[in-house]
C-alpha cells in the first residue's frame, strides 16, 4: 500500500510540474519526492525522456541576486545523482550521468559522466540506457549477485520500464 501511494505521489507532482505550472518535461520523468523544480520561472525548466532525478536534486532557473531567469536543460537518458544542484542555464547534453552531490555550474555535453564541485567531466563517450543506466550495469549485477551470497539476497534496483509508476523505493536505494 505505501508503494502505492509514493508512485501516485510521484506521478501527481509530475503531472504539477507538467500540466499546472507549465515545465517542458517528459511524461516519462523519473523523479524522488524531494526532488525539486524550479517555480521561479517554470517555463525555463525544460527535461528529456527517460530520465531520472533523485533525491534532493535541486534545478534552478533564476538568480534573483543578477535579476536572471535561464532555461535549464537536462537531456534524455540522465541520471542525476542525490543532492545535485543544477544552476540556471546550465545544459546536460543526452546519455549523462551526474554524481551525487555535484553543483552544475556550466555545459555538459552528451555522452559524459561529470562530478564535483564545480561538476567537471570524468569520462566521455559513455554508453547508457534509460534513466542512464550504465550499459553493462545488468551484466555487472548479475556477476556480483552470483559472486557474494548475500548481494544474491538482495531486492533488485532496476526500474520496471514495462510499467509507469515503477517501485520507488527500489530506485531511491540505488540512489545510495
Amino acid at each position: 500500500m505505501k508503494q502505492i501511494i509514493r508512485n501516485l505521489l510521484v506521478k501527481s507532482k509530475v503531472y504539477f510540474y507538467k500540466h499546472i505550472a507549465k515545465m517542458d518535461i517528459d511524461d516519462s520523468l523519473q523523479l524522488s519526492l524531494s526532488a525539486v523544480l524550479d517555480m521561479q520561472f517554470p517555463a525555463g525548466v525544460h527535461i528529456g525522456k527517460n530520465s531520472y532525478l533523485t533525491f534532493d536534486v535541486r534545478m534552478l532557473t533564476h538568480d534573483r541576486t543578477r535579476g536572471l531567469y535561464l532555461h535549464t536543460h537536462v537531456g534524455d537518458n540522465c541520471f542525476i545523482g542525490g543532492r545535485t544542484l543544477i544552476l540556471p542555464g546550465v545544459k546536460i547534453g543526452n546519455n549523462c550521468v551526474i554524481g551525487a552531490g555535484s553543483i552544475v555550474t556550466s555545459d555538459i555535453p552528451d555522452n559524459c559522466v561529470a562530478a564535483g564541485n564545480p561538476a567537471k567531466i570524468l569520462r566521455r563517450d559513455i554508453e547508457v540506457g534509460p534513466y542512464g543506466r550504465f550499459a553493462d550495469a545488468d551484466d555487472r549485477e548479475r556477476a556480483i549477485r552470483a559472486s557474494d551470497p548475500d548481494a544474491g539476497k538482495l531486492k533488485s534496483n532496476k526500474i520496471d520500464l514495462t510499467k509507469s509508476g515503477a517501485d520507488e523505493t527500489s530506485r531511491e536505494q540505488a540512489d545510495h
